[in-house]
């Protein structure tokens, strides 16, 4: 396992210096669920939510988000992102929202943080917009399916 590289020598967070680190091209994927009864996912479907189009709202929050990532998570660099794709898969066994982020920069430093800040927020914004129909959906799985680009080199589930 590597050395933790976000304290400094007194043992206090600090945000990496990448300074030094080659410009590459990167792409990180992440994933999650929103699991809900058959009736919610039915509306989601249907479009029958007085909120909206709850896929579509979605989408834009977790665009949004993955932008903003900086923002959000303390020590994570400001990235000049290339291209964020979230996509949606309806499932009815089991009945559930499968989200996926797809997030590129070209840049010094990965972007998976981007990725799942944006698997997140999509997440939310789907339990948010359905919360009136049913408060027990659950948030799960949420994980990075695979990243290129960088010194560590490629990784995938």
């Amino acid at each position: 396992m590597e050395e933790l590289t976000h304290f400094n020598e007194q043992g206090r967070a600090r945000m990496v210096d990448v300074t030094a680190k080659a410009v590459t091209h990167r792409r990180a994927v992440a994933v999650g669920q929103v699991r809900m009864a058959p009736q919610t996912l039915a509306c989601i479907r249907q479009g029958t939510l007085k909120k909206g189009d709850v896929l579509a709202v979605a989408q834009v929050a977790g665009i949004q988000a993955a932008k903003h990532t900086w923002e959000l998570i303390p020590m994570c660099h400001p990235l000049p992102l290339t291209g964020i794709d979230i996509t949606f898969s309806l499932s009815d066994e089991p009945c559930m929202v499968e989200i996926q982020a797809a997030v590129t920069c070209t840049g010094v430093t990965g972007v998976e943080m981007e990725a799942l800040t944006a698997v997140t927020t999509a997440a939310l914004t789907i339990y948010d917009m359905c919360k009136a129909l049913q408060k027990d959906m659950e948030i799960t799985n949420i994980h990075l399916r695979e990243k290129s680009g960088g010194k560590s080199g490629d990784y995938r589930i």
